[in-house]
């Protein structure tokens, strides 16, 4: 029967393997040498003096949700600091980019006991908000013995998470027991906390409907914008493995040479085999990472940056969201929404489920079920360019429709932050 005093000791007995994992992740690239030592809770800078709110977000899609609320606490409460953090290398590119002035990023100690309280021994955060859904019992289990009051906001648990935490039943009672307060992503994840022991879990909104629009330069825009010309366009945004061979192919059944095919893997050091696999096809190919515009004879830009998704998706004017053709889950469709782009989504979009419902049912989103369907409904699309124009400013309308989550989020959060910044 697992206890959180019972995770504490295996974890603990588990060092050994936990060090070795860490390890072989530093020499695959997903650690960063630099600052190892933020994941046994060795701080990497000093704690800055006053209220500190403290947000972990577990990679890159919870951490971008995360900004427009932490812009807004810097906004409202400027002597309040904020420290956020994450478990992966790309999310600290991000963050070291977006957070504002006050806000400041730092990796998340893996969840061994001794690791955890260091971590909340040096920065003794005032308020902790745990963004969607990663749930470290440790880390979890310590911030309350400190008497640091806990949100669990835009909790989101797929039906197999909720299966695989039934089994630890005297684990994730407590944990989710832990937080004072308890907000899901949609209603259908509300009931899932509540299935699992949380029975006051609550639903005011979906965070991620809060999101600012992804950054975008001017000048760059410009100059790519100017390279594409009048040139039919589509974008492959935030493609997996697997998911890149779909877009050549549904390229080449467009049959027409003319065509833009713009690739924005998730992870862009897959850049050179992405490259390899477009000119095995054929396929002319320009790199945003060697600085390169596409002419008339691109026929794929690969769009192998950090941190320009906002350039890709403004000039694209239709695209698939990705990581929804393969077990990923899918990606963010509200981050295209605030575009002028009509919107395609695979059918595994269980990580955003709520947001691609929605869009669906405003008419601001195509549904395609598989490659043959991609290939058909972007063939619809370049073909009627009204068609087009609908789908986005649908988009646009439903992100218009929720601008008061932030308000109401903030509104469950007041109290505490009124105790720590009067």
């Amino acid at each position: 029967m697992l206890t959180p005093s019972l995770y504490r000791g295996l974890t603990a007995a588990a060092t050994p393997a936990i060090l070795l994992a860490l390890h072989l992740r530093r020499r695959r690239g997903k650690e960063d040498p630099a600052r190892a030592g933020e994941r046994r809770g060795i701080a990497g800078r000093d704690r800055p003096p006053g209220a500190l709110v403290w947000m972990h977000a577990a990679s890159v899609g919870e951490a971008t949700s995360a900004l427009a609320l932490i812009e807004r606490l810097r906004a409202d409460r400027p002597h309040v600091s904020i420290l956020i953090t994450t478990g992966t290398t790309t999310s600290a590119e991000l963050m070291a980019r977006r957070l504002p002035a006050g806000a400041f990023h730092q990796y998340v100690p893996v969840d061994r006991g001794a690791w955890v309280d260091r971590f909340l021994d040096h920065w003794r955060p005032d308020l902790a908000l745990w963004i969607e859904s990663e749930l470290w019992p440790n880390l979890i289990h310590a911030t309350k013995a400190r008497g640091i009051p806990m949100a669990l906001i835009n909790a989101r648990l797929s039906e197999r998470s909720v299966a695989g935490w039934q089994r630890f039943p005297n684990l994730i009672r407590p944990t989710l027991a832990a937080f004072d307060v308890r907000l899901a992503q949609s209603p259908a994840d509300a009931d899932r906390l509540r299935t699992l022991g949380a029975p006051d879990a609550d639903h005011v909104g979906n965070l991620k409907f809060a999101a600012r629009p992804l950054p975008v330069d001017a000048e760059a825009h410009a100059a790519l914008a100017g390279a594409i010309g009048d040139r039919p366009r589509w974008l492959a945004a935030n493609t997996h493995d697997g998911e890149e061979a779909i877009a050549f192919e549904t390229h080449i059944g467009q049959g027409r040479r003319d065509l833009l095919t713009i690739v924005a893997p998730r992870h862009p050091n897959r850049g050179d085999a992405i490259e390899a696999l477009a000119r095995s096809r054929s396929l002319p190919v320009a790199r945003r990472s060697r600085g390169e515009l596409p002419d008339r004879s691109t026929e794929v830009y690969l769009a192998d940056t950090l941190g320009e998704m906002g350039l890709f998706y403004s000039v694209a004017r239709q695209s698939f969201i990705a990581g929804s053709f393969v077990p990923v889950g899918g990606h963010n469709p509200l981050e295209a929404a605030h575009f002028d782009t009509a919107i395609l989504i695979g059918p595994d979009r269980r990580n955003n489920a709520a947001a691609a419902k929605a869009l669906v049912e405003a008419d601001a989103a195509i549904e395609v079920g598989d490659p043959p369907s991609l290939s058909a409904a972007l063939a619809k699309l370049l073909a009627d360019p009204a068609r087009r124009d609908r789908l986005a400013a649908n988009a646009l309308g439903v992100v218009a429709q929720h601008e008061g989550v932030l308000d109401a989020i903030l509104a469950r959060l007041q109290p505490t932050l009124d105790r720590i910044s009067p």
